[in-house]
Order: structure tokens, then C-alpha cells, then sequence
């Protein structure tokens, strides 16, 4: 889902002038010390975008010393969530920018998915601590990007990067008030993961999370830009697809069925084998139909799939 990181600067420390030259010597070490750690960042902040909650939104400035994340109420940033150790990962400033280190954690720190050692932040990366993540803003302009974060999270789930239900819910009502205007087919797919329990008691709730972005980023590719797909809550999807018969959904259906189930997801070298099961329910231009209604009728026919033994389309 994310990008890596890169290697530390050298440290000026090590780039010693001749011995002897104690002169030379001197006048490194006052030039060295007396230059600003993030002259370039002085805005630079995180931003807890997941999970959701009082702190999502939080905005934490980042400044001229190294900064803690973690349980202990000592941390700079304390996090209280049980994926997370009590001193979990540090953030360096350094004159080039900010460095991520994971400190011996349990279930590690990571840089937009790549395991952070001691990593370069670079502007919008996200930062991954136990099930927590965090945007990393550093740009010219952070009072902005900070608002655009702020108003994606509105709109987005930040652990699977598709949208929330709430964009999904007025999308779907204003389809179907355009489905009943101009009596046009509109069709919305119900799905989730099978067995979701099992896996989250297999592999913990990290291993949970990860099978839920793995999901949504297999699928996304497979939804056009006219539809929508987004995260209905828990372990449940939806996709609205305008303009879509029960026959063509089906066939959406079985796609994205397919392309679920047709190999395994990977976490920590185990395989996790993943079936999905799908609810299909359609309308032409009823007026009276209200969001409520189709989203009962797509779930229901989820549950037939469930009642057939999961792992395919119901309509």
C-alpha cells in the first residue's frame, strides 16, 4: 500500500580533519553544534489518522529533539492501544529531516509498509506503529495538507485507503434518486470475508488488518471510476454500481470473487488461503427505494451466500 524509506546520513561526527589540526578540529565541531537539527522542518508534524477515535486528527509537532512513541505515559506520544510496546519507536531529527526507529518493538514499526531500522520520513509517508498509523507532513505548505488530511479522513478508511460508510451512504442515496429519475438499473454488492473470526484468531488483529488492506487493494483495480467501492464496516464491503443489471452485477460479483479467493494472502511467510461471499441486489427506478432498503436486500442475499456455503455470488 505504502513506499520504503532510506538509509541515515553519515555522521558528521565520524568525518574527522587530520590529527593535529586541532584548529580544524575545533571549527567543525562549533559549525556542527550550532546548526539547526530541522531548519527545512520546522512545521513538520504526525497526524493519527487510524484507528478511529477521540485522537484521530491529532496533529503532533515535531521539533529539535528525538521524540518516543509508545504505552509509557513518558512518551512523547502515548499511545494507548495493546499493539503497541511501551517504548515503541523513536523519531530523529537530523539537518536532512526526520528519522523513524523502531526500538525492539513486538510488532515493529514500518514506513508505509517496509519495517523502518532507522528510516528517513519523507513528506506524506505513513508511519505504522503496532496497528497505529500516523501521515508524516513536512511540506511547504503543512496547514494545508493538515486540512486536506483532515477532510480525507471524512471520506476514506484510513487502514484500507477506499471510502468510509459514510461517503458510501450519500453516494448510494444520490443514485438512487438519479436511478428513479431517469428509470435507469442500479445494483449494489454486499461482501465479506469468510471465516473473518479464525484469521483474526490465527494471525492477531495485525494479521486482521493486514488481510483487510490486502482485500481492498486487490479489489480497487477491478472497480471503475463511475462506481464506488468502500469499507461498510468490520470485515464488510460495499460496491454501488450504476448503470448495472442483476446479470452484470452477478458478473462483477464472480469477479471479484475470483480475484479474492484465486491465491493466498502472505503475512509474516503464512499463507492465509481468503474466500469472500456475495450479496447482490438491483433496482429500476423505484422512487420510493431509500438506501436502508437496498442495503437490507443486498444483505440479505450476503447471507443466503453465507447459507450455501459462502464462498459465492447470491442474487
Amino acid at each position: 500500500m505504502f513506499g520504503g524509506g532510506s538509509a541515515p546520513p553519515p555522521n558528521p561526527m565520524l568525518a574527522l580533519p587530520p590529527r593535529g589540526d586541532a584548529e580544524s578540529l575545533m571549527k567543525t565541531l562549533r559549525t556542527d553544534a550550532a546548526r539547526p537539527v530541522s531548519t527545512m522542518n520546522q512545521n513538520a508534524c504526525l497526524i493519527h489518522i487510524y484507528p478511529t477515535g477521540p485522537n484521530m486528527g491529532t496533529r503532533y509537532q515535531l521539533g529539535d529533539f528525538p521524540l518516543v512513541l509508545g504505552r509509557d505515559g513518558e512518551c512523547g506520544i502515548c499511545i494507548h492501544d495493546n499493539s503497541v510496546s511501551r517504548r515503541h519507536a523513536r523519531i530523529h531529527p537530523r539537518p536532512d529531516g526526520y528519522y523513524a526507529e523502531d526500538l525492539g518493538s513486538t510488532n515493529g514499526t514500518y514506513i508505509n509498509d517496509v519495517a523502518a531500522g532507522m528510516t528517513r520520513l519523507r513528506d506524506g509517508d505513513y508511519l505504522r506503529v503496532g496497528s497505529c498509523i500516523y501521515r508524516f507532513l513536512m511540506g511547504g505548505n503543512v496547514e494545508a495538507d493538515y486540512h486536506a488530511v483532515i477532510y480525507k479522513l471524512t471520506i476514506v478508511d484510513a487502514l484500507t485507503d477506499i471510502h468510509n460508510k459514510r461517503f458510501f451512504l450519500e453516494f448510494l442515496e444520490r443514485e438512487l434518486v438519479r436511478s428513479g429519475r431517469y428509470q435507469r438499473p442500479l445494483s449494489l454488492l454486499m461482501f465479506d470475508i469468510d471465516h473473518f473470526k479464525a484469521v483474526n484468531d490465527a494471525l492477531g488483529h495485525l494479521g486482521g488488518d493486514y488481510v483487510l488492506r490486502e482485500i481492498a487493494a486487490r479489489v480497487k483495480p477491478l472497480v471503475r471510476s463511475d462506481e464506488l467501492f468502500a469499507r461498510y464496516g468490520g470485515e464488510e464491503f460495499a460496491v454501488v454500481l450504476p448503470e448495472a443489471t442483476r446479470d452484470g452485477a452477478v458478473k462483477v460479483g464472480e469477479r471479484l470473487r475470483n480475484a479474492v479467493a484465486e491465491k493466498p494472502f502472505h503475512y509474516e511467510g503464512v499463507a492465509v488461503p481468503t474466500t469472500i461471499s456475495v450479496g447482490v441486489a438491483t433496482t429500476i427506478g423505484d422512487e420510493r427505494m431509500t438506501p436502508g432498503e437496498l442495503i437490507e436486500l443486498a444483505d440479505q442475499q450476503l447471507y443466503e451466500a453465507k447459507r450455501r456455503g459462502r464462498n459465492c455470488v447470491a442474487s
